[in-house]
């Protein structure tokens, strides 16, 4: 926990210093995510701000999905596949760790509520970033430790933000995440969406992302949804 919170202490500075398993089915190839462009449409025939795309892969994404989820501003969290070289994998493919696909989630925000910048800051400390294709006993590139930038802001903001994690020794080991550009998106099966609020209770989320989670919620208390 002392690590952990360290980590959160030196990203909250960085933050102010950049400026501010398996079964199959149906999933969708999303070059723009559909549901992105879904809900951007219907927030642009009301009042409220347009939405941004955060995409990470921090380990399993059933973990990441319900940590993100928690934070105010964002408006919703999509697990899928990206990275790969084979179209439309299953789970059960990706699994396999063959197919060069990372399990990432989508996550979609109102940049006027929480920022890129804070979005990176709780990535940073969702996982263990100096492990490259392991988080816990998950082991496989699939599971690699990786932020895929959807533009070049992005892509400057997050290669600024590891080499002064690097710098200031916040973790014992370099930060190893990978910075990959956005390409296709698929969005995986669906009864990965939202798993942790439908499986609360099954052995892997009360060993695994139960305490991840609880750990995360202690970091960010301030920036959490009521």
């Amino acid at each position: 926990m002392e690590k952990l919170l360290k980590t959160a202490m030196v990203a909250v500075l960085i933050t102010t210093s950049l400026g501010a398993c398996a079964q199959n089915g149906n999933h969708d190839k999303y070059e723009q995510s559909k549901t992105f462009k879904e809900m951007n449409e219907q927030k642009a025939n009301g009042s409220e701000h347009k939405l941004d795309t955060a995409t990470f892969g921090a380990g399993c994404f059933w973990c990441t999905e319900a940590q993100f989820q928690q934070l105010k501003g964002v408006e919703k969290v999509e697990s899928g596949y990206i990275g790969g070289h084979v179209e439309n994998p299953t789970y059960k493919q990706v699994c396999t760790g063959t197919t060069g696909h990372a399990e990432v989630t989508n996550i979609y925000f109102d940049p006027t509520v929480i920022s890129y910048d804070e979005l990176l800051a709780a990535f940073w400390v969702a996982h263990d970033p100096t492990q490259l294709n392991r988080q816990g006993n998950d082991v496989g590139t699939q599971y690699r430790s990786s932020i895929f930038f959807h533009n070049a802001e992005q892509r400057q903001k997050a290669e600024d933000y590891k080499r002064k994690l690097n710098e200031e020794k916040a973790y014992d080991k370099d930060v190893v995440t990978t910075l990959e550009p956005y390409t296709i998106f698929y969005k995986a099966e669906d009864y990965h969406q939202n798993y942790y609020n439908q499986n609360s209770n099954e052995g892997y989320c009360q060993f695994v992302v139960k305490p991840k989670l609880d750990k995360f919620k202690k970091v960010f208390g301030d920036k959490l949804k009521k």
